[in-house]
């Protein structure tokens, strides 16, 4: 997972207030137990040390309503100068984050986030396609846009003599400009983040797009369901989405799992447990942090013990929890972040797969 537009959260100077909260309001009592939720929050702020005016914040901006479809988790990040970080999530949460200390406590909120999936639906056919940006846990896109659209011989029609060649043969190259209009359309996307493309609609035009885009640094996807012409809401399309999602995300976790085993296997580009992972922290040596939370969290560092460790503003002498410390640290050196369970990772709380082997 992209950790960088966290990065303005951890350039902001600590002590820092930090909720995560379920604010759903789904149930008939659901305006009632928010507001007690809220204020649950803001109370455990006070008891944990946050200054009133930021414990006044946090709260004013949990209790706004949020005007999605239940459930929905809230994140709100805020120091002495303001509000750092506010965003929503389409899950519920079942006990609450609240913490006021020397770095943000984004640990349980990096593994709802990793869940949400930024993807392109791309419908095509010979006329070219409709493209639509989703987040896995919103129902309604981000945006649309229609790519190609040239009709003129656009249908292959039954001609007969010496024209019948040259006809087909315009037909085709119709289909071929559109289809590359919508490469362009979608290669600007995956330019821009996206990292999962899924395209559906007419198998020869899908395949076309599929053939352009295959050195591109996107997953591709084909889909068996589903058209232009199609309802967008067509269950079959909906399921085949969301099976491509469950087989998208479980690939991306197989795989990092299957690259730390053969890394530890050879004792190369790889670290284990708190203190070598900040050590190679340090030498910017980490590509992507793997962590569990929980499991993270039942330790601490203190950065004084790791010359270099840029964790930004926070006092070298005080301890810190592992899991904010490695976040913190992951984001100011864009290191990528994968929550993994302890399990998975050889029975450490973290791991990093590395840029580069130290060389002895």
């Amino acid at each position: 997972m992209d950790m960088s537009r966290l990065s303005p959260v951890y350039q902001g100077e600590g002590p820092f207030a930090s909720v995560l909260l379920d604010v759903s309001r789904d149930s008939e009592s659901g305006v009632q137990e928010h507001e007690l939720r809220v204020r649950g929050a803001g109370e455990e702020l006070a008891r944990s040390g946050a200054p009133d005016s930021v414990a006044e914040l946090v709260t004013e901006r949990l209790a706004e309503r949020v005007e999605t479809p239940a459930p929905v988790a809230r994140m709100v990040v805020a120091n002495e100068g303001g509000v750092l970080l506010d965003e929503v999530t389409h899950q519920r949460v079942d006990q609450p984050v609240v913490s006021w200390g020397p770095l943000p406590d984004l640990a349980t909120w990096a593994a709802l986030a990793e869940r949400n999936v930024r993807f392109v639906l791309a419908l095509v056919d010979h006329e070219g396609s409709d493209l639509a940006v989703y987040n896995s846990d919103v129902p309604e896109p981000e945006s649309e846009v229609s790519a190609g659209g040239e009709t003129h011989h656009v249908h292959k029609v039954p001609v007969g003599g010496w024209s019948a060649l040259r006809y087909q043969h315009e037909t085709e190259n119709v289909w071929k400009r559109n289809a590359d209009a919508v490469v362009e359309k979608l290669e600007s996307l995956i330019g821009k983040g996206i990292r999962l493309v899924l395209v559906a609609g007419d198998p020869r035009s899908a395949a076309q797009v599929l053939e352009s885009l295959e050195k591109s640094k996107a997953t591709l996807i084909q889909l068996e369901s589903g058209g232009r012409a199609e309802d967008g809401g067509d269950e079959a399309q909906q399921q085949a989405i969301r099976e491509a999602l469950m087989e998208y995300a479980v690939a991306r976790r197989l795989d990092l799992v299957h690259r730390l085993k053969d890394r530890l296997g050879q004792d190369f580009a790889v670290a284990t447990g708190v203190r070598d992972v900040a050590d190679a922290f340090v030498r910017g040596q980490v590509e992507t942090l793997l962590l569990d939370p929980g499991a993270a969290a039942e330790f601490e560092l203190v950065p004084r013990d790791h010359p270099g460790l840029d964790l930004g503003a926070v006092p070298q002498d005080e301890a810190v929890r592992a899991d904010q410390a490695m976040l913190a640290a992951a984001v100011r050196t864009d290191a990528r972040v994968s929550v993994l369970p302890r399990a998975a990772l050889g029975g450490a709380p973290m791991a990093a797969l590395l840029r580069w082997d130290n060389q002895d």
